[in-house]
C-alpha cells in the first residue's frame, strides 16, 4: 500500500479546503480534470462549502463513484445531487451507466461503511482488483433499508486509476475498521481498495 495520511478531527470547512487545494495543484498541471466523489449523507455538506470556493469548475468533470438505480429526481440519487451542486458552477457532472468508461482521476474521493464497503462494493459482491470492467450493477445483500435499491458502482480497478485517494470516515467504529484494513488484519473490500491504490491516500476521520 502507498503512503496514508491519517488527518483527526478536521470539520467540513477544513476537508474542504483541503480539497479545493488538491484541485488547484491538479488543474495547475493539466487543461482538464476528472474526479470522482461519494454520494451518502457525509458529503453533501463538505460540498456545501466546497462550492464557494473560487475555482475553474467549467475544467472539471465530477463522476459519482456510486449510484442508486433511480431517477435523477429521486432523493436517493446520488447523480441528482451532485449535479444540482455543480452544473451551476460550470462543471461537467457524469452519470454512471454499465457501459461508462471512467477517466484516469486526478482524486478519487471515498467514503466507507461500517461493513466496509466502498463506494457500491459491498462485501457479498466480492469485489477484486483485477475486474476487467470499470463498472458493475450490484445488489448488496443485505439491502440497506435506507436505500434499497440495485447499484452501479465503479470497480477498484477504476477507483484506482487516480493520482491520489482520500477517505472521509466518521465514527470510532468505521475508523477501527479502516486502520484494521490498512494494517492487513480483514479483506473487506476496502482493504482490497486499499492494497491495490498506486498512490498516496489520505484518511480523514
Amino acid at each position: 500500500m502507498p503512503r496514508l495520511e491519517m488527518i483527526e478531527n478536521a470539520d467540513e470547512a477544513a476537508i474542504a479546503a483541503w480539497f479545493a487545494q488538491r484541485l488547484r495543484a491538479a488543474l495547475a498541471t493539466s487543461p482538464e480534470i476528472a474526479v470522482t466523489v461519494p454520494g451518502g449523507s457525509t458529503p453533501f455538506p463538505i460540498f456545501d462549502r466546497l462550492v464557494r470556493e473560487d475555482l475553474s469548475w467549467e475544467r472539471v468533470s465530477i463522476w459519482p463513484g456510486d449510484d442508486r438505480m433511480v431517477n435523477e429526481d429521486h432523493p436517493a440519487s446520488n447523480i441528482g445531487r451532485i449535479r444540482a451542486r455543480f452544473e451551476p458552477l460550470g462543471a461537467t457532472t457524469v452519470a454512471l451507466s454499465e457501459d461508462a468508461q471512467p477517466p484516469h482521476f486526478a482524486i478519487a474521493w471515498l467514503g466507507m461503511g461500517a461493513d466496509g464497503h466502498v463506494a457500491s462494493l459491498f462485501p457479498n459482491t466480492d469485489p477484486k482488483a483485477n475486474d476487467s470492467w470499470p463498472v458493475r450493477r450490484l445488489t448488496p445483500d443485505p439491502l440497506p433499508p435506507e436505500a434499497p435499491f440495485d447499484r452501479l458502482s465503479l470497480t477498484i480497478p477504476a477507483l484506482t486509476d487516480s493520482d491520489e485517494i482520500v477517505f472521509v470516515i466518521r465514527g470510532p467504529e468505521k475508523r477501527a475498521t479502516f486502520e484494521a484494513a490498512a494494517d492487513g488484519k480483514h479483506d473487506l473490500p476496502v482493504a482490497r481498495l486499499l492494497r491495490a491504490a498506486r498512490h498516496k491516500v489520505t484518511c480523514f476521520c
